[in-house]
């Protein structure tokens, strides 16, 4: 009880720090809440979103994933170079899915079998995936072209709700994936694994949790949605540099689930929150274009309200768990 109480009010609390962003750029540049620029916030935010979900996974098991940018790159220059090949879309989109879960797997096993850290795993994968897109690619921009305007509907297209308002079909895939998430999350024993594992390692061990099972797992979804995102990232933008595209996206991503309540030290987190911080990510940025505030204070913006942020989780936590104490919960 105690435990949802304290999951509640820290999404209460970045639901209030979204809120709160809104309403003062709202009042500083009237035109932010255009329909064009609402709709440029939800796609955006949905994109980045998917790949927050994933990444929530790994830090709920206590582990962390770096390479989610390059994975994004490298999907985004695979998927368009399979297409010019002549492969049909649904074989190039079913290639470029179990390319990222097979990385993800290989991820897992090296952290679960060999026994390395999650850090220099995925930080060798950022290395290696980002290198080996831009040799595969002779570091040329990579494209679509006209030829797949309905393959593109699925990051570009819209829903239109009426009065020149239309919700991205990104936010529907999020939707879905958020809510599968979460279910999987909260209402699966698997979900139960991979919390339990998150609090205490030892003793998930010893109640009998088949813990590598559940890292590997971990590391499969997170790479599955960087795969998916890598799908509708490049969809988006028709264009895909290797050098550039998806890069920070980790950063980004990593950023939302510890916003969105997703603690460094595992056991912790939830899916809503974990979107939320990606809205709040995607509003700050927007913020800051909008406003005319310099781009080149853009990632020390971001980087103090994360800061300020997680401060306040702490704080937060403190207080909890004092009057948690104080009760003899």
């Amino acid at each position: 009880m105690v435990t949802h109480v304290y999951k509640s009010q820290k999404i209460l609390g970045i639901l209030g720090l979204l809120v709160a962003i809104f309403v003062v750029t709202w009042i500083v540049e009237p035109k932010f809440v255009s329909a064009y620029n609402l709709q440029n916030i939800i796609r955006w935010t949905s994109l980045f979103g998917i790949i927050s979900i994933g990444v929530a996974f790994v830090i709920i098991t206590g582990g962390i994933d770096l390479s989610i940018g390059s994975l994004i790159g490298l999907v985004g220059c695979l998927l368009p170079m399979l297409l010019a090949a002549g492969y049909p879309p649904v074989i190039a989109l079913l290639a470029v899915v179990v390319l990222s879960l097979a990385i993800g797997l290989m991820h897992g096993l090296l952290i679960t079998r060999l026994g390395l850290q999650p850090f220099v795993v995925t930080l060798c994968g950022l290395l290696f995936y980002r290198g080996f897109a831009r040799w595969l690619t002779h570091d040329q921009v990579q494209g679509f072209g006209s030829s797949y305007e309905g393959l593109r509907q699925l990051a570009i297209g819209k829903v239109s709700l009426g009065g020149g308002f239309a919700l991205p079909i990104p936010f529907f895939l999020l939707v879905i994936a958020g809510v599968l998430a979460a279910l999987f999350l909260n209402r699966t024993i698997w979900g139960r694994y991979l919390l339990a594992l998150g609090r205490n390692e030892t003793a998930a061990r010893y109640s009998g949790i088949q813990i590598e099972r559940m890292k590997v797992l971990a590391y499969v979804l997170c790479s599955g949605t960087a795969g998916l995102g890598g799908i509708l990232f490049a969809l988006d933008v028709n264009s895909v540099q290797p050098a550039a595209h998806g890069n920070f996206y980790e950063l980004y991503a990593i950023a939302a689930a510890v916003l969105g309540g997703c603690s460094l030290r595992g056991g912790e987190g939830s899916i809503l929150g974990v979107i939320i911080g990606a809205a709040v990510m995607r509003l700050l940025y927007n913020a800051i274009n909008v406003s005319g505030i310099p781009t080149q204070l853009e990632f020390a913006i971001i980087g103090a309200v994360i800061l300020a942020g997680v401060i306040a989780d702490e704080l937060i936590r403190r207080v909890a768990s004092r009057r948690r104490t104080g009760r003899g919960d």
